[in-house]
């Protein structure tokens, strides 16, 4: 990579960084260009060329803060061992979901999904996301599961159910908690398909 692409790429990567921290602070609609320019320390110009518009922006933060798990969560699908794999897939899913990062993420499009709606569908739409299609792939080799969205669905909702609390204000549970609750969830899917 020559110096200006690299100069191109840290002024890119600057822009992300201050649009998210904005937009999770401030929420989408209170967010604007000035505000991201300044924070990014560049002018309103230099922004727009790399941006053409709050969306375009907003859409590339979701894909940038979406692109940073995939692979630590599918490395635990590899073990040997089902249960082994789907407990440690399911601890690294939980704790990606309860960063601040994420909780604040979430908050955010439910405070603006009634004021713009198409943020959630756009969030929901952003990067290519390969943790469905690997897990959807582990379903059929592991339990010969030709369709296996539905069972999926309902044991990441289990696995899910953790977070609620967090989400209204309450404190996170602790580590020993998310393992005694992930494996419950996931021993009860075994016995489910077995």
């Amino acid at each position: 990579m020559s110096k200006i692409e690299q100069n191109k790429e840290k002024k890119r990567l600057a822009i992300l960084k201050a649009a998210k921290d904005i937009f999770l602070a401030e929420g989408y609609v209170q967010t604007s260009m000035d505000r991201v320019a300044s924070e990014a320390k560049m002018t309103k110009q230099t922004l727009y060329r790399y941006f053409s518009s709050k969306d375009v922006l907003f859409e590339a933060t979701l894909r940038q803060m979406g692109s940073q798990t995939d692979d630590k969560l599918v490395v635990h699908l590899q073990q040997e061992d089902t249960r082994q794999a789907l407990v440690g897939f399911a601890k690294d899913f939980v704790a990606f979901h309860l960063s601040n990062e994420h909780i604040a993420t979430f908050k955010l499009l439910i405070a603006e999904g009634s004021k713009s709606p198409e943020l959630v569908s756009r969030f929901m739409e952003v990067g290519p996301d390969d943790t469905d299609r690997v897990l959807m792939q582990f379903f059929n080799d592991r339990f010969n599961i030709e369709e296996p969205k539905t069972k999926i669905n309902l044991w990441l909702g289990m696995v899910m159910s953790i977070r609620d609390g967090v989400l209204m204000g309450m404190p996170a549970p602790t580590e020993q908690e998310i393992e005694a609750h992930v494996e419950a969830s996931t021993d009860l899917l075994l016995a489910a398909l077995a």
